[in-house]
């Protein structure tokens, strides 16, 4: 019976993961239809932030109300029970809203006949101008960031002995939780607007540096282990602001590389590019720590941010892509 419940639920975990990505897709393409690419800029840090809240509420909320309801009803499985239920109630309340509010718009339909196949539109995405540029950039723009991400809270969390900072695992749920995701918020918000003002251009090379420079914030507290929570806090503050900030003219040259026919399944390659470029970084950065301690490897995150700051100035795009059209 035990293995029959393990591939039962696997089986519906790959159905929930398929019906994500699908939908993901969707979302991007509603997103790249139904706004002017002046508006796509401008809510870049918006969209960001709101995706970054859906895997605070996935990955934390769901699993506090999972515990609150272990603690009450005394028995695992029940409480897990009615958290899928919840959710379950919370996905379909939000679809009808969706259903009812999304916004009609114009889309070019192509007749059956003249749609193009599977291999059309892979192909001709890797036959874009500079493609070879911009997958680079797309692959290396968060290299040192992406190795950051996955050993930061494990260097908050690790014994001092260790070299780690030895915080509770509350002090780091505030300070990624709520110090982070504000300063996320503000960065994504006001890059999108200055993005949208200026075009993607004049700020490409400022947001590489505000989303790299920030790591070496980490070398310190690593080399100076401080006892306090202040320290920490600001360089987490600087460090998801930059983030935010810096994310946006990412996200906007993910646009650009999609522009075309077939944008939205561009823009889905384009975000599947950018998972590759989080994915296998992230891997090694656990080895690298493990190697280095953790001195070390943040010295390492900031050598690996070198590249960003190369493909950020040689990659090619119209220094006006993003601005908001004078009316």
């Amino acid at each position: 019976g035990l293995n029959q419940f393990f591939t039962i639920t696997l089986a519906f975990f790959w159905m929930g993961a398929f019906a994500s990505a699908t939908n993901d897709i969707a979302s991007d393409g509603m997103y790249l239809i139904a706004l002017k690419p002046d508006q796509q800029s401008f809510f870049v840090g918006l969209r960001s932030t709101f995706y970054r809240v859906g895997m605070i509420t996935g990955q934390g909320l769901i699993v506090i109300i999972a515990g609150n309801l272990e603690e009450s009803l005394g028995d695992p499985t029940k409480a897990w029970s009615w958290t899928m239920i919840i959710v379950a109630g919370l996905m379909l309340t939000l679809t009808l809203i969706n259903f009812f509010a999304t916004p009609n718009v114009q889309e070019v339909r192509v007749k059956r006949e003249d749609q193009p196949s599977f291999g059309k539109v892979f192909g001709t995405f890797f036959t874009k101008k500079n493609i070879g540029i911009s997958l680079a950039f797309v692959l290396l723009y968060r290299l040192g960031e992406s190795q950051l991400v996955k050993m930061a809270s494990p260097f908050f969390l690790d014994e001092r002995t260790a070299g780690g900072l030895g915080l509770s695992v509350t002090d780091v749920g505030y300070l990624y939780g709520t110090l982070g995701v504000i300063s996320l918020l503000a960065g994504g918000i006001i890059g999108g607007i200055v993005i949208s003002r200026d075009g993607l251009g004049k700020w490409m090379m400022p947001m590489a540096f505000a989303i790299n420079a920030p790591n070496l914030g980490y070398v310190l507290l690593s080399w100076q282990q401080p006892d306090n929570f202040l320290f920490p806090a600001i360089v987490v503050i600087i460090e998801q602001l930059g983030y935010g900030f810096g994310f946006a003219a990412y996200m906007v040259f993910l646009i650009y590389l999609a522009e075309g026919l077939f944008k939205t399944a561009h823009y889905a390659l384009a975000t599947g590019f950018m998972a590759m470029g989080m994915m296998f970084p992230g891997m090694l950065s656990g080895y690298m720590q493990e190697w280095l301690g953790y001195p070390g490897f943040f010295v390492w995150v900031v050598l690996a941010t070198i590249p960003s700051f190369v493909m950020a100035y040689v990659a090619k795009y119209p220094k006006e892509f993003g601005k908001k059209l004078e009316s």
